[in-house]
This record gives C-alpha cells, sequence and structure tokens, in this order.
C-alpha cells in the first residue's frame, strides 16, 4: 500500500470511528472489549484510555513491561497535540521524509507518531480522549484499537 493510500485509509477511519457520546462507563466497556479481545488473540498489550487528561481505564496484559506505559504516555502527548491519532501523523510525516522532532516544536524522547494511539472523538464536540495500545508493532497496536473501536461502535 502506497503512503497516499494508508494516509487516507487512516484518514477514513478517523472520520468514521467517532461517538456520540463517550464517558466514564464507556471507557470502562470500551477497554474491557480491548482486554478481551487481546487476550482472544493471544496478543501482550497495554491498554490506556483517557478523557480529558484523566485516566479511566489501564490493563497491563501478561508479556508487557513498564516500557509500554511509557510509550503510551508519548503516543497520547501525539494526539493530545495533533488532534489525529498517532499513526496517522508517523505516515504524513514519514511520506514527507520527516520525523517527529524539535522541527514541529516537540522533544521526541515525550512524543511518539507510533501506531497506536486512536482519538476519541465524541461528534459536535471534537477529540475528547485517546484510546492507546502499546506492545505490538505500530502498524498492528493501530489495526487492534481499529478493529475494536468498530465492533464497539456497531
Amino acid at each position: 500500500m502506497s503512503d497516499a493510500d494508508l494516509i487516507a485509509r487512516i484518514e477514513e477511519q478517523e472520520e468514521r470511528l467517532r461517538f456520540d457520546r463517550f464517558d466514564n462507563d464507556d471507557a470502562w466497556r470500551l477497554g474491557v472489549l480491548l482486554a478481551d479481545t487481546a487476550r482472544e488473540r493471544g496478543l501482550s498489550v497495554t491498554i490506556d484510555i483517557r478523557r480529558g487528561g484523566q485516566q479511566l481505564f489501564h490493563a497491563a496484559l501478561p508479556g508487557t513491561a513498564p516500557d509500554n506505559d511509557r510509550w503510551i504516555d508519548r503516543k497520547v502527548r501525539v494526539v493530545e497535540r495533533f488532534q489525529a491519532s498517532s499513526y496517522l501523523v508517523g505516515r504524513r510525516l514519514a511520506a514527507k521524509g520527516r520525523t517527529l522532532d524539535a522541527g514541529q516544536g516537540v522533544d521526541p524522547a515525550d512524543y511518539a507518531a507510533h501506531g497506536g494511539a486512536f482519538p476519541v472523538h465524541v461528534r459536535g464536540t471534537g477529540v475528547v480522549g485517546v484510546v492507546t495500545v502499546s506492545g505490538l508493532p505500530q502498524a498492528d497496536d493501530h489495526a487492534l484499537v481499529v478493529d475494536v473501536l468498530e465492533a464497539f461502535l456497531r
């Protein structure tokens, strides 16, 4: 898949996977669905869901490490700053031969434009939170979040 095709695909996902509302109970149900799906697939991931800066759900499945939490924090900052998924930000930069660095006004030690953090977008409101997975290759982290969001929003 070309960079342009992948970027268009991620943009379509972000446009389509939006919530009518998102509260603490929604975060819990989404987090449990993510954890159950990851367990069913035998995946070692850490899951984090935040709204308005508050962590509403966190789970570290067997085989994960504290470093996954650091990756989550770095990916979340990308979504909060750029209002787009960490994967989309990274792919857009890569398509231009660039990386997320001081040129974009950020410290790479604090930001990671790697797949796995997806904006929680509420229709009529905008981005209110972030759902993040860490532990797999970036395309797989992103795909897991998208798969579960698709199921959750049906």
